[in-house]
C-alpha cells in the first residue's frame, strides 16, 4: 500500500514550518480549467483533493484544514471571475493562513499579475506556499525566486497553448474550412458543404431585402416595405428539437443591418471581421469587446467561395451608402423643400446640422442642434434655409453652365491627348520587348546543340525576355483598363446642347426636389456654414467634389437689430442726423436712401424704429414726433403714456379700447393721421393700477367695467 509520503515526495521535517504556522489554517486550493476536464480528468481532481493527507503529515489538524474547490471548471488566466481564488486571497490577507498548497502553481494562477500579488500578501503574513516539490517562504530570496519563475512558466504554457489553437484556428480559416455560424438563406450539407436554402421562397425573401435596398437606400423603407406586405425573414433552428426547421419571423431593423453588412451574401469567406479589443472588453460580459473591422483589416477574405445572392461590387455600393446613411454621412435624398439636407456641416463644432421644417412645410431651417441634444448646450447656430438653398443652386447652376462644361472638354482634351503620348511610350516598350524576345531567340537557334553550356545559357536568357515580355504586358492591359474612354464628337455635342437646356430643366414642375438633391450630391461634398459672431453675415464654404473649395458671404436675416454686425454705425448715424434738428421722419427717409437695412433685410426705417433704437440706447428724441403734438383735453393720455403710469402693456389698453372698456377718442389730425387719447383722472388711474396688481386668474374671470 502507498502511503501519503511516497504518493506527495516531499520533506515532513521541513524546518520552514513554525509553529504560529500550524495555529492558522492550511488551505487546499483545486481548480480544472473546464467542466469538460472535470467530468474527463477525474485522476487529476483526486490528486488535488488528495493534497488533504499531505496538510494532515504537515502537522496541521484535522479542524485546521480548508479545501476551497469553488473554481472547478474556472479558467485560471486571471482572478476575474474565480471566487474561490478571490477568497484564497482574501483569507490570506486577513492572517488566517498558515499554508496554501497546490498539486502545482498553474493551478492558483496563469497570470503573473495575480501570482505575484498572491506573493507579496503570502510574504507579508508570513504564509507558505506548497506543491508536489516542497514547501517555500515567499519572504526568502532564493524560494522567492523559484516561486516567481514557476509563475513565470505557468503564464508562458497558458499563451504557448492559446497560440497553438489560435494559429491552427487561423490556418483551418486562410483554406475557408473553419466553420462558422451561417446567416439566414444558408444552410449547411453534411458533407460540409454551404449551399442556398433550398426553399424557394426562402431565397426570393433574402434576394428581396437586397433589391429593396438598391431601390429605397436606407434600411429603414426596406423594414417599412416589408411591414406592409407582411413578409417574413426565414431562420433555421440551430439548436433544439426542431434544429434544421425552417421557421418565418417578422423583419426588424437589427436584422436587416447584419445582412446588409455580412459579406457572405456576397459569395466571400471571411475571417476576422470582428476582432476583440480588450480595452473595451467588460467584466463578465463574454459579448463585449467586440469591434468591427475595415475591409482592409480582415485577416481572411476569400472572394466567391460560397454561393452569392449579390455580387461583391453591389455589396460594396451597400457599405457606401450605409456609410452615408450613418451620423457620419450624408445619408439619402429626403422629402421636403430642403436641397441640401445632410450636406449642411457646423462651421464651429464641425458636426452635421439638421433640417427643421415649420408652417406646414413652408418654412426650412438649418440648425445645429447635436450638442444641445446630447450634452444639454446651447445650439451652435442656426439660419433660415432658403437663401443658402438659392446661393447654393446659383453656383451649381453656375458651374454646369455651357461655358464651363467648354472649359472641362478643352481639359477632356488635355486629358486625352496626354492619353496619347503615354499610349506611344507603352507601344514603344512593348516593341522593345519584342525585339529582345526575337533576340534572344535568334541567338539560342544559332547556338550549337552539342555545347550545351552556352545553349543553356541562351536558353535562360530566353526565358528571361520572354517573362519579361508578358510582364510588360500584363502592366499594359492594367494601365489600359482604368483610363476612360474617350468622348466623341456627337457625345459632346450632346452635351453642349443639354448644358444650354439645364436651367429649364432644373425650374421644370416636372423636376422633384429628390432629382435636384441627387444633382447637387453629385457635384458637392459638403457645405461649411458659419454665423460670425451671431450677426447678419454668414461664410458659405462649398466643398465641391473633387477637392475644389469656394467661398462666399451671404446676408441672412435676424430678429433683433442689435445682431446687426453695422448696429454701432446706424446708432452714430442718427445721433449726427438728429444734432442736425432732423425729425424723426426726416432721419428714416435718409437712412432708407442711404442704403441701411433693417434686422430682417426687407423692411425699410420708420419714425417709430428710429425712436425705438434711441429709447434702447438711453438717448430720447431731442425732437418730438409729430403724433404728439397734438391738442388734449384735461386727463388725457397717450397708449404709450398711460402704459407707463400703470404698467401695463400697450397691447392690452388698446384691446380695452377697441372693446370699449375704456373711453377713449381718436384724433382727427391730418398731419399725422390721428393718434387715440384715453381718458383717465387720479380715481380711474387707481382703479387700473388695482386690476394689474390682482390675480391673474381673477383678472380673467372678471371684466373691466364697461365706460358709458
Amino acid at each position: 500500500m502507498i502511503n501519503a509520503s511516497q504518493k506527495y515526495p516531499l520533506n515532513l521535517t521541513n524546518n520552514k514550518i513554525q509553529g504560529h504556522h500550524h495555529d492558522r489554517l492550511a488551505i487546499v486550493y483545486i481548480r480544472q480549467s473546464t467542466l469538460q476536464q472535470v467530468e474527463r480528468h477525474s485522476e487529476s481532481t483526486k490528486l488535488q483533493y488528495g493534497l488533504v493527507e499531505k496538510a494532515y503529515l504537515l502537522g496541521w489538524a484535522t479542524d485546521r484544514v480548508v479545501v476551497i474547490d469553488d473554481d472547478l471548471g474556472r479558467s485560471g488566466a486571471n482572478a476575474e471571475g474565480r471566487p474561490g481564488f478571490q477568497r484564497l486571497v482574501a483569507e490570506v490577507g486577513l492572517d488566517r493562513v498558515g499554508l496554501v498548497l497546490g498539486i502545482e502553481m498553474s493551478r492558483l494562477a496563469r497570470s503573473c499579475r495575480d501570482w505575484y500579488q498572491l506573493l507579496e500578501v503570502c510574504a507579508l503574513f508570513r504564509t507558505l506556499i506548497g506543491d508536489v516539490d516542497g514547501i517555500y517562504d515567499p519572504a526568502a530570496y532564493n524560494d522567492r525566486l523559484l516561486l516567481g519563475l514557476k509563475g513565470t512558466m505557468s503564464e508562458a504554457e497558458l499563451h504557448v497553448l492559446k497560440q497553438r489553437m489560435v494559429e491552427g484556428k487561423k490556418n483551418k480559416a486562410r483554406r475557408g474550412e473553419l466553420g462558422m455560424r451561417l446567416p439566414m438563406g444558408y444552410v449547411q450539407r453534411p458533407s460540409g458543404e454551404v449551399i442556398k436554402d433550398q426553399d424557394e421562397q426562402a431565397q426570393s425573401n433574402i434576394k428581396m431585402v437586397f433589391d429593396l435596398f438598391d431601390q429605397f437606400l436606407t434600411i429603414n423603407a426596406v423594414l417599412k416595405y416589408l411591414v406592409k406586405h407582411k413578409i417574413k425573414m426565414p431562420y433555421r433552428e440551430h439548436s433544439g428539437l426542431q434544429k434544421g426547421d425552417l421557421v418565418w419571423r417578422r423583419p426588424n431593423r437589427m436584422t436587416l443591418g447584419n445582412m446588409l453588412h455580412n459579406p457572405i451574401y456576397a459569395g466571400a469567406y471571411v475571417y476576422g471581421r470582428r476582432p476583440t479589443d480588450p480595452r473595451k472588453k467588460k467584466p463578465g460580459r463574454r459579448s463585449t469587446g467586440r469591434t468591427t473591422a475595415k475591409i482592409s483589416e480582415w485577416e481572411v477574405l476569400i472572394k466567391d467561395k460560397l454561393p452569392a445572392y449579390i455580387s461583391w461590387e453591389q455589396y460594396e455600393q451597400n457599405q457606401r451608402q450605409l456609410q452615408a446613411n450613418s451620423i457620419q454621412g450624408i445619408g439619402v435624398p429626403r422629402q421636403g423643400p430642403s436641397l441640401l439636407s445632410g450636406l449642411i456641416i457646423c462651421g464651429r463644432c464641425g458636426l452635421r446640422m439638421t433640417t427643421q421644417y415649420s408652417d406646414n412645410g413652408n418654412q426650412l431651417r438649418y440648425t445645429c442642434n447635436k450638442l444641445a441634444a446630447s450634452y444639454a448646450e446651447p445650439n451652435c447656430q442656426s439660419l433660415k434655409g432658403g437663401q443658402v438653398d438659392n446661393l447654393i443652386v446659383e453656383k451649381v447652376l453656375e458651374a454646369i453652365k455651357p461655358s464651363a462644361l467648354e472649359v472641362s472638354l478643352r481639359l477632356a482634351e488635355d486629358v486625352e491627348k496626354e492619353r496619347k503620348d503615354l499610349l506611344t511610350h507603352w507601344g514603344r516598350n512593348l516593341e522593345r520587348a519584342r525585339y529582345e524576345v526575337e533576340r534572344a531567340y535568334r541567338q539560342y537557334n544559332s547556338a550549337e546543340p552539342e555545347n550545351r553550356l552556352v545553349a543553356r545559357t541562351l536558353e535562360k536568357k530566353w526565358e528571361e525576355a520572354l517573362s519579361g515580355e508578358e510582364k510588360l504586358r500584363q502592366e499594359y492591359a492594367q494601365f489600359i483598363s482604368k483610363q476612360t474612354a474617350a468622348l466623341s464628337s456627337s457625345e459632346r455635342d450632346a452635351i453642349r446642347q443639354l448644358a444650354s437646356d439645364i436651367p429649364a430643366l432644373w425650374e421644370s414642375p416636372t423636376t422633384t426636389i429628390q432629382e435636384k438633391q441627387e444633382i447637387i450630391r453629385l457635384l458637392i461634398e459638403r457645405i461649411i456654414v458659419t454665423v460670425i459672431d451671431n450677426t447678419e453675415k454668414v461664410c458659405v464654404e462649398i466643398h465641391w467634389q473633387g477637392g475644389h473649395k469656394t467661398g462666399t458671404q451671404i446676408t441672412r436675416p435676424i430678429a433683433n437689430i442689435k445682431h446687426l454686425s453695422y448696429y454701432k454705425e446706424i446708432l452714430n448715424r442718427i445721433e449726427s442726423l438728429q444734432k442736425d434738428n432732423k425729425t424723426l421722419k426726416d432721419i428714416a427717409v435718409i437712412l432708407n436712401e442711404e442704403g441701411w437695412k433693417t434686422a430682417k433685410q426687407k423692411g425699410f426705417f420708420t419714425a417709430q424704429i428710429v425712436s425705438s433704437l434711441l429709447a434702447s440706447n438711453g438717448e430720447k428724441s431731442r425732437i418730438k414726433p409729430r403724433s404728439h403734438q397734438v391738442t388734449r383735453l384735461e386727463n388725457e393720455w397717450t397708449v404709450q403714456e398711460l402704459s407707463k403710469q400703470v404698467n401695463i402693456p400697450e397691447p392690452t389698453l388698446f384691446s380695452w379700447v377697441k372693446k370699449g372698456n375704456l373711453k377713449a377718442r381718436k384724433t382727427t389730425e391730418a398731419s399725422h393721421g390721428g393718434i387715440w387719447l384715453i381718458t383717465a383722472d387720479a380715481e380711474e388711474i387707481k382703479r387700473l393700477k388695482a386690476l394689474k396688481d390682482q390675480p391673474k386668474e381673477w383678472v380673467y374671470r372678471s371684466r373691466v367695467k364697461r365706460v358709458e
